[in-house]
């Protein structure tokens, strides 16, 4: 009996340690994509010609992620500025000088599940991934 008991636990044990690196590989992967795609956005959004980050600019890049395999739906985009205007409207650009702040996030779905196995504790059902950037305005009229 005891044998049996060892073997579960070392298989579950050898499981754990060959699987769980890539599920945390897949986990760095995704946020340097996010982070990737924020730094994107915002040298888009902020440039002399743009001063705003818009609708149409967030449905392209949610096109983007799809070819990383990202869920378009569960993406979260947050759009702020420094000074408290709409950083989201094309007919009053934030002006030079001014932030552009521009948060992505993400769900973590299922990549910690096998972690449960060897006992860890697993972050929060609703936890995300997410990058945030902040880039300086430079439209100016």
């Amino acid at each position: 009996m005891k044998q049996i008991l060892m073997f579960v636990m070392f298989a579950s044990l050898l499981c754990w340690v060959m699987f769980a690196p890539i599920y945390k590989h897949v986990l760095l992967v995704r946020q340097a994509v996010l982070q990737k795609e924020v730094d994107y956005m915002l040298e888009i959004g902020a440039n002399g010609t743009h001063g705003y980050v818009d609708a149409a600019m967030i449905a392209e890049s949610r096109i983007r992620f799809t070819e990383w395999g990202f869920t378009p739906s569960e993406l979260t985009y947050t759009v702020t500025t420094t000074n408290g205007v709409n950083g989201m409207n094309p007919s009053a650009p934030v002006l030079r000088g001014n932030g552009i702040q521009l948060e992505i996030s993400y769900p973590f779905g299922n990549a910690f599940r096998i972690d449960r196995l060897v006992g860890m504790t697993l972050p929060p059902e609703n936890g995300r991934l997410s990058a945030v950037g902040l880039k300086m305005s430079e439209y100016v009229p």
